[in-house]
């Protein structure tokens, strides 16, 4: 059964495994008749807190994978959320594939806070993500909780928190789609009892010759088509301890291949995560959850200086960059009155990382060696109360955090191979608190509810943004050791309104990200990164919701007004747009509830203009997509599918480079197939 979460479920961490569904029971403003519904969390976890329904929340829970489906793109389907870069997991580099939402962009690390079944999901070096790792877990559902603050949630949410939550399989499902350029999509899951709890196994497995990145017309003797392959495999495991405990266990690991187009641009990104949790969670007792979880995490790429024309090209730089993340958390809920509002936690994370580079070749040879690297810690504590009538009335909540964080002694060592060292520095360990906080409101009468919520998050520099240099064609970027912690002071009020098949919601929001970090242009193909004054971001968010006999017509759009505050080296930033953020975009799609012999789906996408660099010398221009897709239910185990990927075949730029070399995401991309469910 699919899992259904609610959207106050974000508020904790929602166990991975299961056993029997667990039904928790309580009111959503959300559904059609604004009446109790039941989340089948599947774990049994505890119970949902109401804290989120303060703010703009959104679930997802169309999930399904295979037929070249990726989670990054269905994310985009949601206004305001924004992705470094257009491209999705299949061809952008690695390492811009960081998410935010509500304006606060210009950097490729997330200020988006993603988690998977409560665990971060960020890179524990540079904060992206790897998208392609959720190959490896069967997704139930995702819930995109807008604008930051809240203690649970911990460091890193300045923007929002996305929440993935795995669903456990029973049975088995698998699907095999062919598509376009020789593409292959072949996914599987399988689970069922095991003595007293219960086991599934998730994988998926792409492929693909890809399109030639460079857009035509501007293509030279070097450009090929970018291939991939990507594939994981997850384990979970979930086991009763006792009356109302469980412990759960999840192993899983990724792979994943990718080109970029040229000679010496290919990259390997693998990773292995593992987590283990104990929760306990007695009705009308005290319940509480114990977490420990570790990341590994494996990168290397390359990156190749083509000459004008693009008749040739060489290496330019080499890169190997190994990261470690070490976390755990203990959340308590005391039981006051037959009741749970109060939320008293702890959490840990630890980051270690370097980057290896082989750089300044002569031919294929690299002529110097550079290794830079360090380690950063956050302990942190937060308290929550949340209280008043969930279906009438008022309902409030007031939250706490403070933070201790740490950055170890970092360093960067470069030398010529088999030679000389040419620089040996080491960076002071630097320490401070940090604290975070929200308040928030929400009033319920009938159809109606009225929210607002005031809030402050943080975040601490990624590795990758303290210690690593990097390059892209001729354009390079130096580090800077000396970064500060961003802070965000934000507030947001909204109306929602329901009745029978229709939803509407709209919030209009005010955000000011103090230190922002972001790639600031120092000379013609030179840039680091700085911490700038400000930026400040205000806008308003819609979605609606009508239900249509057997499908939804949905709609999302944002308006982001965003600018940035600088001065000293940033000045002629000052009053521009962020990078890579566009004022306008959203969404209008139909989907069918798939309970017919005939579903389907499609998907209007729009992504407004964004300025490529920092100075806005470049643009992306505005693009229009369609996604669609139909299905067939052959018997009662076989379904036979076909989707497509931007139809209208639109030009989307995804990257525009100094010398005015575009680059394009996904082109048209066909996909047909089978889906067996057992």
């Amino acid at each position: 059964m699919r899992l259904l979460i609610g959207i106050s479920a974000l508020a904790l961490p929602v166990a991975a495994m299961a056993q029997d569904e667990s039904e928790v029971h309580y009111y959503d403003p959300s559904t059609p008749a604004a009446k109790e519904v039941i989340v089948v969390t599947g774990s049994g976890a505890l119970r949902p807190a109401e804290g989120d329904r303060i703010q703009g929340s959104t679930l997802i829970d169309d999930l399904i994978p295979g037929f070249g489906t990726r989670v990054e793109n269905r994310l985009r389907d949601e206004g305001g959320i924004v992705q470094f870069r257009r491209s999705d997991g299949r061809t952008a580099h690695p390492t811009s594939q960081g998410v935010t939402l509500r304006g606060l962009g210009g950097n490729a690390s997330s200020r988006a806070l993603v988690t998977l079944d409560g665990v971060p999901q960020a890179d524990p070096f540079g904060g992206w993500v790897a998208w392609s790792a959720y190959d490896a877990i069967n997704l139930g559902g995702i819930i995109v909780a807008r604008g930051g603050g809240s203690g649970a949630d911990g460091p890193g949410a300045l923007a929002g928190t996305i929440g993935l939550h795995s669903e456990m399989t029973r049975g088995a499902e698998a699907s095999l789609a062919y598509g376009s350029r020789d593409g292959w999509d072949a996914s599987a899951s399988v689970g069922g009892r095991i003595g007293s709890g219960q086991v599934a196994v998730d994988g998926r497995y792409s492929r693909g010759d890809g399109f030639i990145p460079v857009v035509k017309g501007q293509r030279g003797a070097v450009d090929r088509a970018a291939a991939y392959e990507q594939g994981g495999l997850g384990l979970r495991l979930r086991f009763d301890a006792g009356t109302d405990s469980r412990v759960e266990a999840s192993l899983r690991g990724f792979s994943d291949r990718r080109d970029r187009g040229t000679d010496f641009t290919t990259s390997r990104f693998d990773g292995i995560d593992a987590s283990l949790r104990f929760v306990r969670d007695p009705a009308g007792a005290a319940q509480w959850i114990a977490l420990a979880y570790i990341q590994l995490r494996d990168f290397d790429s390359g990156f190749a200086s083509v000459a004008a024309g693009r008749g040739s090209v060489a290496p330019a730089l080499f890169q190997r960059v190994p990261a470690t993340g070490l976390g755990a958390r203990f959340e308590v809920r005391p039981a006051i009155g037959g009741a749970n509002p109060l939320r008293l936690g702890a959490d840990w994370r630890r980051t270690t990382g370097r980057t290896e580079e082989n750089f300044f070749f002569s031919g294929t040879v690299p002529g110097r060696h550079r290794v830079a690297g360090g380690s950063s810690d956050t302990v942190g504590a937060f308290a929550e109360w949340t209280s008043g009538n969930a279906e009438h009335g008022f309902l409030w909540t007031l939250s706490g955090r403070v933070d201790r964080w740490w950055i170890g002694e970092g360093y960067r060592l470069e030398r010529n191979i088999g030679g000389s060292t040419l620089t040996d520095l080491s960076f002071a360990a630097r320490q401070g608190w940090e604290g975070s906080g929200r308040a928030g409101v929400r009033w319920t009468s009938g159809a109606f509810a009225l929210r607002a919520a005031g809030y402050r998050g943080w975040r601490l520099p990624t590795l990758n943004e303290l210690y690593r240099p990097f390059r892209v064609g001729a354009d390079t970027t130096t580090a800077n050791e000396t970064l500060k912690p961003e802070r965000l002071w934000g507030g947001e009020a909204g109306i929602d309104w329901t009745a029978p098949g229709t939803k509407l919601s709209v919030t209009l929001f005010a955000n000011r990200l103090e230190n922002a970090i972001a790639n600031v242009t120092l000379a013609p193909n030179l840039s680091q990164r700085q911490n700038l004054d400000a930026i400040d971001s205000k806008g308003v968010e819609l979605a609606a919701e009508q239900r249509i006999g057997p499908a939804t017509l949905r709609a999302t759009w944002a308006f982001t007004d965003a600018k940035v505050d600088a001065s000293g080296v940033a000045a002629a930033l000052d009053g521009r747009r962020p990078a890579q953020i566009a004022k306008t975009g959203g969404s209008l799609s139909l989907r069918s509830d798939g309970d017919g012999p005939l579903g389907g789906f499609a998907t209007l996408r729009y992504i407004g203009k964004q300025n490529e660099d920092d100075l806005g010398l470049q643009r992306l221009d505005d693009v229009l997509t369609l996604d669609a897709g139909l299905s067939w239910q052959l018997t009662e185990a076989i379904r036979i599918e076909a989707r497509g990927e931007n139809l209208t075949n639109a030009l989307v730029p995804a990257a525009i480079s100094s010398a005015g070399i575009v680059e394009r995401a996904t082109p048209r991309t066909l996909w047909g197939g089978v889906r067996l469910s057992f």
